[in-house]
Order: structure tokens, then sequence, then C-alpha cells
């Protein structure tokens, strides 16, 4: 997503809105294995709330993953 920094005296100059992305490791016992994923901080509020079996099965459906 791009935009504007804004200073004081209203002169904008160009920059990007970046995703928060972070690296996590999540455990999934139906596999009995780890997986390292890198999700954004609103990613990783949905795994939390519906858990990562739940999303990965979402993911494979939506043919994200």
């Amino acid at each position: 997503m791009n935009g504007f920094s804004v200073s004081n005296s209203n002169a904008k100059t160009k920059r990007r809105f970046y995703p928060n992305l972070q690296v996590k490791k999540f455990y999934i016992p139906e596999e009995d294995k780890w997986i390292t994923l890198k999700v954004s901080a609103s990613a990783l509020k949905t795994i939390n709330k519906k858990g990562i079996s739940a999303c990965l099965n979402n993911f494979v459906k939506k043919g994200k993953i």
C-alpha cells in the first residue's frame, strides 16, 4: 500500500506501508510436527482465536498453500 509522509510544513513525500510480518513456529498436533510460518500480526490473532489446524485447513481450501 502506498501513501505519503507529511511533514509539519505539509510537504508530502511518497512512502510505502508494509504488513507487520512475524516469523513464528507453530505445533500441529495432528501431524506431530512444528512448522515455521511468516505471518502478519492480524493473522496471528486469527490463529490464536481459531487454532492453527482450522486456519491451515481454511488456507488449503482457498488455495493459498
